[in-house]
């Protein structure tokens, strides 16, 4: 009898052992590593954020077309996904998608949002007020560097236009990730951080050595 429950114990942790470990949720182009995004968050410019007086999300237009007849949120679905099943216009018609900002998965597309990770308003506060329609464009639409990312549309809109000093995501272990590509967004575009949003900032990027 002994033997029999070794030998079953055994059947299960090879059968456990033999499962494919979760794939990894897809990462933005341009995430720096940490060190690079330390020296990154040193160099950005510290200043108070510029009137929100103008603003309209109208002067960012999106989401563009990228190729063929898929605009920019069409193709962040494809590369963030998982069997992401595009029909001939485009549309996600299956697939499923992990929420880095609160670890759910969603298996339909109106479940998620491409979230602008620095949003619209704060580039505008912190210098896009200053820039053509066409810059303005091309950061709303960047699939260059992680600006853009599929996130669970609740959790995108209770975000806003809140930087990293008055929202984080629920995961603490998407900080290090999430303050990685904030700075790059904001070196990359010349964008000015406030003091608050620095030290928010510093302590994201702390919590890497523990992840």
């Amino acid at each position: 009898m002994k033997a029999h429950i070794v030998f079953s114990l055994l059947a299960v942790t090879h059968l456990v052992s033999a499962l494919p470990a979760p794939a990894p949720a897809p990462s933005p182009p341009g995430v720096p590593s940490t060190s690079t995004a330390k020296s990154e968050l040193a160099s950005l410019t510290v200043a108070a954020q510029g009137s929100q007086d103008g603003y309209s999300r109208d002067l960012f237009p999106h989401w563009i077309i990228q190729s063929g007849s898929c605009n920019t949120r069409e193709v962040v679905l494809k590369r963030d996904g998982t069997n992401v099943v595009q029909s001939s216009s485009c549309a996600a018609t299956s697939g499923s998608w992990y929420s880095p900002y609160d670890g759910a998965t969603w298996t339909a597309a109106s479940d998620v949002d491409i979230d602008h990770l620095v949003p619209l308003s704060n580039a505008w506060k912190s210098g896009a007020a200053s820039w053509t329609t066409a810059q303005r464009q091309a950061f709303a639409n960047d699939l260059t560097n992680p600006q853009l990312l599929t996130v669970t549309d609740n959790v995108n809109e209770a975000k806003g236009d809140s930087g990293p000093e008055d929202w984080k995501p629920s995961l603490t272990s998407y900080y290090c990730t999430y303050a990685k590509m904030w700075v790059k967004v904001k070196l990359v575009y010349s964008l000015t951080i406030t003091s608050t949003e620095k030290s928010a900032l510093t302590s994201m990027l702390n919590m890497c050595q523990r992840h």
